[in-house]
């Protein structure tokens, strides 16, 4: 496996409140995670951090995951105590309260993909160079499509499709989407909204299956993003199967 990730502020936000890690334990699993923070006083990024700081710690404890029953039992633990440290946080701190963060992340095992996701960033996969999206995001304007009130084209240019039904310390308690990936899969992408609203999937995977090293992709990604606008964090996380990589998790089911 080759991993590299990168985060940048874009070009209208005075600082990151984004936060990105990817981690591999003794057992060659992966695990991967972008936290997109909101709030006042730079408190997003306090949330952000709140929530990849738990996932990383708990993360490397643990030699093995386990099978599906338990890495899902264990990514439901995490998502309902990452919330409650972000509420205790708040307590403690009233001039953070009202902030949050989305929690896209992943766990990469020889047996399996499992993808878990609350709020707006993103998870894909790749195979045999075309790009699927795996998460669902929270929006409104998902939500409206989902009860046939908004087209997906209306929803493109809707002018609260920024607009988060779920984040991590906006609402108690908290469930994740989680999402198996049942096939065999090239690569793994993960973004915050960032990089969505910018590029669509398309522009993508258009850059994904360019001529150029890992690194350079990523960079590319968050560079065309910026030359676009920039309007929010970037940030990009990148897994690549080698040639030889055990790792035979197969697309995406809903669970």
């Amino acid at each position: 496996m080759k991993t590299f990730y990168l985060t940048d502020t874009g070009k209208v936000r005075s600082h990151n409140e984004d936060n990105v890690v990817i981690y591999k334990n003794e057992n060659n699993e992966f695990m991967m995670a972008i936290a997109d923070g909101m709030g006042g006083h730079k408190a997003g990024e306090i949330a952000s951090f709140i929530a990849t700081n738990k996932l990383t710690t708990e993360f490397l404890k643990k030699d093995h995951v386990g099978d599906k029953e338990s890495a899902e039992a264990w990514i439901k633990q995490m998502y309902t105590e990452i919330n409650d440290e972000i509420f205790e946080y708040t307590d403690e701190h009233p001039e953070s309260k009202g902030m949050g963060t989305t929690l896209v992340m992943c766990l990469f095992t020889k047996d399996y993909l499992l993808f878990a996701n609350i709020g707006d960033s993103s998870g894909f996969v790749t195979k045999e160079n075309k790009l699927f999206k795996v998460t669902k995001d929270h929006t409104l304007t998902n939500l409206l499509i989902n009860t046939g009130d908004l087209t997906e084209e209306e929803a493109k240019n809707h002018p609260q499709k920024n607009i988060i039904m779920k984040a991590l310390g906006a609402i108690n308690p908290v469930r994740p989407d989680l999402f198996y990936v049942e096939d065999e899969v090239d690569s793994i992408l993960m973004c915050s909204d960032g990089l969505t609203t910018m590029l669509n999937i398309e522009q993508i995977e258009k850059v994904l299956n360019s001529d150029l090293t890992m690194e350079e992709k990523v960079m590319r990604l968050i560079k065309r993003s910026n030359n676009r606008g920039g309007t929010d964090n970037i940030s990009v996380a990148y897994l690549v199967k080698e040639d030889g990589d055990l790792c035979d998790s197969k697309r995406s089911k809903d669970k």
